[in-house]
């Protein structure tokens, strides 16, 4: 069926991009900055680092870990058949949107997690907004290799990232002048502060993405769906599933994305409860470094885009994962504040880029189709996994050996594992 817009129009690119804005906010504000900080202080207490979790004592840093961990387990087992019904329907739009209000709303709801008493409202929130965020992602991912032609993907996947670290960044700036310097907003103390900063991320993305909902298309095949929309959605699933068997260079991909999103993701979502826990480093600094690996992440998304275009995709993919591999050696033997800038400066540099260049890069591989959610729910339930598995096996560590350190240097294997299924395929051009 023939489509009702042009591919590669501005309007529907920016707007497309504008969701990056919208939801960074929870990626850098409440996984990676202010919330672990606030989680830490909330949880310490005369017992050290174990907390009271319905009744079951557990460390509280693998606690998190096993949380983040159950939230993407949990879309990794419902994107697939709600990417085979949004395609079957023609209505990726309508589960992006639920995804986004789900996650939104469990941000603002972590007001209520107010002391080690109200843990339990802190993690299940937690657990929400993960799955609405990686929810959602699943179809707007879904939408690049729509909008847009394939000699465009490497810029504009670069282009929604470089978007979602600046929009981040200039929230977080205004939760952390709310934070340290709460008596100037009126507001009673830091505490205060990081609750309120939790509403003001859940509003953000709420709002802001009402900017994508409103220019980005929907059914754009003109689909008329008829009959049962669940066991359509199993048969499309399973159609996709066919071709993808009979696709060797993408399932290559997939399965060396699979195991380098293990490591970069488990890197990215623990770092601050590394930074405060094991190098005991202030929060304010802390705070100051992600603001950094933010900007530093914008030019290596760019950067990544045009080394794309000079060497391929997948030689830079390989280059990046040399450079993850350094990340985890330098990371176990990292001492205190300026080892630990050193070390994020360097994350910054790759991990916009190489998130931005995996995008596109798959989106560049999908045969020509109207399925495109459903393809992305395989990348997606790839990394979903990834992060089950990653930070399972961080916070299982650290409840065997009782550091986070000595967790870091057995994340170096996945990037191996990535490095070693890439190699055959890395002469591809796309």
């Amino acid at each position: 069926m023939k489509q009702k817009f042009k591919q590669n129009d501005e309007k529907t690119i920016n707007a497309w991009a504008m969701y990056d804005w919208a939801n960074s906010a929870y990626a850098l504000v409440i996984t990676s900055a202010i919330f672990p900080i606030y989680y830490n202080d909330i949880t310490k207490n005369d017992n050290g680092d174990m907390v009271s979790f319905f009744d079951y004592e557990i460390v509280n840093s693998a606690l998190f870990s096993y949380a983040i961990s159950i939230g993407f387990l949990i879309v990794a087992f419902i994107s697939p058949l709600l990417s085979s019904i949004a395609d079957y329907t023609g209505n990726k739009k309508l589960f992006m949107r639920l995804f986004c209000y789900l996650g939104s709303f469990a941000c603002m709801s972590m007001y209520f997690f107010d002391s080690a008493a109200t843990v339990e409202v802190g993690i299940i929130a937690l657990i929400l907004a993960s799955v609405g965020y990686s929810g959602s992602i699943v179809f707007y991912n879904a939408y690049l290799p729509i909008i847009a032609t394939k000699d465009r993907h490497d810029k504009i996947s670069a282009k929604g990232f470089s978007l979602g670290y600046i929009g981040s960044v200039l929230l977080l700036l205004l939760c952390l002048a709310m934070v340290l310097k709460p008596s100037m907003f009126g507001i009673a103390n830091g505490g205060m502060a990081a609750r309120i900063s939790f509403v003001i991320v859940g509003l953000w993305w709420f709002f802001f993405s009402h900017i994508s909902f409103f220019f980005l298309p929907r059914n754009i095949f003109n689909k008329k769906p008829t009959g049962n929309y669940l066991f359509e959605g199993y048969r499309e699933l399973a159609k996709v599933w066919q071709e993808v068997k009979y696709l060797p260079t993408l399932k290559s991909f997939l399965r060396g994305f699979f195991f380098y999103m293990m490591g970069l993701q488990t890197i990215m979502f623990l770092a601050t409860l590394f930074g405060t826990k094991e190098l005991e480093l202030a929060d304010d600094f802390l705070i100051i470094v992600m603001i950094v690996i933010q900007l530093i992440a914008i030019g290596g998304a760019y950067g990544f885009a045009y080394s794309s275009k000079r060497i391929g995709n997948l030689p830079t993919l390989l280059y990046a994962l040399l450079v993850w591999m350094g990340v985890c050696i330098f990371g176990y033997f990292v001492q205190g504040k300026w080892d630990f800038l050193a070390l994020a400066s360097i994350v910054g540099i790759v991990m916009g880029g190489t998130q931005a260049l995996s995008r596109s890069t798959y989106a560049k591989m999908l045969p020509k189709t109207e399925d495109h959610a459903s393809y992305f729910s395989f990348y997606d339930v790839c990394e979903k996994l990834a992060i089950v598995i990653g930070t399972f096996v961080f916070g299982l560590l650290e409840t065997m050996t009782g550091s986070m350190r000595l967790s870091i240097l057995p994340l170096m294997i996945f990037f191996i594992l990535a490095f070693v299924f890439f190699w055959p395929i890395r002469k591809e051009q796309f």
